[in-house]
């Protein structure tokens, strides 16, 4: 069975205070990411474009909304104060043949949903993807977030690259995985292939050419 069309979509930075973020890495990096919108299960974000149809979300609690029923997204409340990279998305121009083709091969990408968010400007921004942790399994996912979550988005959705500061180039991704093995298999049944070695703990990491030089994102 075929690959459908998939890349390199986004990177998730999870931080517990998305102002201080936003400050750090226009200091550090000479781009300030820009505040792109609330998510309705309890977290916010802001974005930077890392070259074309890529980028960065930095997400964290929003403290305009209540405490969520459930766990918010990407571990967040697992891990609560930890600044890390903790996942990535890879785009596909059909997101349900790219998950039967990965079924096929002994992998679950995870079960189809519908998403949202509303822009600072009142555009709302829509997509699917498959979610990364099964109902009822807290964080960490299958593959312990090295291997990424499927996105699509929707007709008419501008791609977040196109609105987002620029400046910033997405080099590479590298990750390290007791099973290093394990991880490989789950990227090949998604036709996708990363730099993974053996590491004491699961860890993934992005080299980015910045205005202020190339710096190594964890």
């Amino acid at each position: 069975m075929p690959f459908p069309s998939i890349r390199t979509d986004h990177l998730v930075y999870a931080v517990p205070e998305l102002a201080a973020a936003v400050e750090r890495i226009a200091a550090e990096w000479g781009v300030r990411p820009a505040l792109g919108g609330q998510h309705p299960n309890g977290t916010h974000n802001a974005l930077l474009a890392l070259g074309p149809h890529t980028y960065l979300e930095i997400i964290a609690p929003d403290p305009a909304q209540p405490n969520p029923a459930l766990p918010r997204s990407f571990g967040i409340d697992e891990r609560p104060g930890e600044t890390r990279l903790v996942t990535w998305a890879a785009a596909t121009s059909d997101l349900d043949a790219t998950r039967a083709t990965a079924l096929s091969q002994g992998y679950d990408a995870g079960e189809v949903m519908a998403g949202s968010r509303l822009r600072p400007d009142g555009v709302k921004i829509a997509w699917r993807s498959t979610r990364l942790v099964p109902s009822g399994r807290g964080w960490p996912p299958p593959g312990d977030g090295l291997v990424p979550f499927l996105i699509e988005w929707g007709p008419g959705t501008p791609h977040p690259s196109t609105t987002s500061p620029g400046g910033c180039t997405l080099v590479g991704l590298r990750a390290e995985h007791p099973d290093p093995a394990a991880i490989h298999q789950m990227l090949a049944a998604l036709g996708l292939d990363i730099a993974v070695s053996a590491g004491p703990a699961p860890a993934l990491y992005a080299v980015i050419d910045t205005p202020k030089g190339r710096v190594e994102l964890a």
